[in-house]
């Protein structure tokens, strides 16, 4: 079992380290399904507010800051202008600026695992929640691509890489327990290991995800038959029969 979960790390890794040589402002990529996209409204956007805590207007003050000059040029100067704090406050909460890298990890899925159980909890069958699923995770990866590319590569400059699985663990819980709840009403197959699964799965698309809006810019019938593949091979992985 230890093996697996070291091998989950090396995966998510590989991603990881890939994404260093990401560029941030992909505006060409089209997101093909509307209606995912009208679900993400309802989460919260990155942006400063006041009613935010000082710790969170640092945090996405940090994002913009590293949108704009790249995390080398970026200053703790730069994000605290950004946020409107003193600089002294910064470091009562995060102790470097790389440091903060974990934090937008976390809200990213703070913000991720309450969204994706209002859209499954909409439909009764696992057959259309597995559809649901993988348009959720493709329009999430759309919406927040350039969060995600800043966060794989700042954590891949940080002593902070190895926090990522613990970060993730939310998702995970929920996906497994998502899993479980079906195969007891044997709608998977009986021998699933819903834990390791569930990494799988949450690994499967979001590596597809990021193929069509991190790495590449694509149009949209390449969007379709990536999601269209992952959705059968996520079905014949867990056993799923369809009509």
């Amino acid at each position: 079992m230890m093996m697996l979960d070291h091998i989950y790390s090396l995966f998510r890794l590989a991603r990881i380290y890939s994404s260093l040589t990401l560029t941030f402002n992909v505006e060409k990529t089209i997101l093909t399904n509307r209606h995912f996209l009208a679900k993400l409204n309802d989460i919260q956007s990155f942006k400063v507010g006041d009613d935010m805590s000082k710790r969170e207007k640092i945090m996405l003050a940090a994002i913009d800051a590293f949108k704009e000059k790249g995390i080398e040029k970026t200053t703790i100067s730069d994000i605290v202008k950004a946020a409107g704090v003193a600089q002294g406050t910064f470091y009562l909460y995060f102790p470097s600026k790389l440091s903060v890298m974990p934090a937008i990890a976390e809200h990213l899925i703070a913000q991720m695992v309450p969204a994706i159980e209002k859209e499954l909890t909409q439909h009764a069958d696992v057959l259309d929640q597995a559809d649901a699923l993988v348009e959720f995770i493709f329009a999430f990866t759309r919406q927040y691509r350039d969060v995600l590319a800043l966060t794989y590569s700042g954590l891949a400059a940080t002593e902070h890489l190895k926090e990522w699985e613990d970060i993730y663990e939310p998702i995970y819980k929920w996906v497994a327990a998502f899993l479980e709840k079906a195969k007891q009403d044997k709608r998977v197959r009986a021998n699933l290991n819903c834990h390791y699964a569930a990494k799988f799965i949450i690994g499967l698309l979001e590596s597809s995800a990021e193929q069509m809006y991190l790495f590449t810019e694509t149009d949209t019938e390449e969007v379709l038959i990536q999601k269209r593949e992952v959705k059968q091979f996520l079905l014949y992985a867990l056993g799923i029969e369809t009509p």
